[in-house]
């Protein structure tokens, strides 16, 4: 079974979870015109009015749907590339936009504010592993995963469970299911 297969069968396992994708629109110059073309149900997480340009490098939170065409894209040009990261959860559109909105600034030592691009599966990698229970327990909120691209090929998905974090790698188990190892 391919990366795609296995990323597909995480993303989209009948267990009542809905799959979305952070994608930022810095590192694609493509998002914004397959956003408009294919017209999944998306918003951008920066507020208000922007700027063409803003908005372009914005990130975007997509609902995915396995046979829409714009998760096709996405499965199909993703990998290999650091556009952003999977999630799985019951909540809503909007309330997932609202929870990962809290997480776009933080202060760093001197308490200057400065843009956390968690979004990033090469940040992700590095920051959940630094996570303390309480920062596991608020940047998890609804998610029961997050899926980001591995350091090395394929996929890894995170998850908060009995207070600890779980990275497993996705694997092919059997010639039909994607099986976290």
């Amino acid at each position: 079974m391919d990366n795609e297969e296995l990323l597909r069968n995480a993303l989209f396992a009948d267990d009542g979870e809905n799959a979305y994708v952070i994608v930022d629109g810095a590192a694609s110059e493509e998002l914004l015109p397959h956003l408009y073309e294919h017209e999944p149900e998306y918003c951008c997480l920066y507020a208000g009015e922007l700027e063409p340009d803003v908005e372009a490098c914005a990130p975007h939170l997509v609902t995915l749907s396995s046979e829409h065409p714009f998760t096709k894209w996405m499965l199909s040009e993703l990998p290999g590339k650091p556009w952003g990261i999977f999630v799985r959860s019951t909540a809503t559109l909007r309330q997932l936009r609202k929870h990962f909105r809290g997480f776009l600034m933080v202060k760093n030592e001197k308490g200057e504010n400065l843009y956390f691009r968690y979004y990033d599966p090469r940040v992700i990698r590095i920051f959940l592993p630094t996570c303390d229970a309480e920062q596991f327990r608020q940047f998890f909120g609804p998610m029961s995963s997050y899926i980001a691209e591995g350091e090395q090929e394929g996929f890894v998905a995170y998850r908060y469970k009995d207070k600890k974090l779980q990275a497993q790698r996705l694997s092919s188990a059997s010639p039909s299911n994607a099986q976290l190892s």
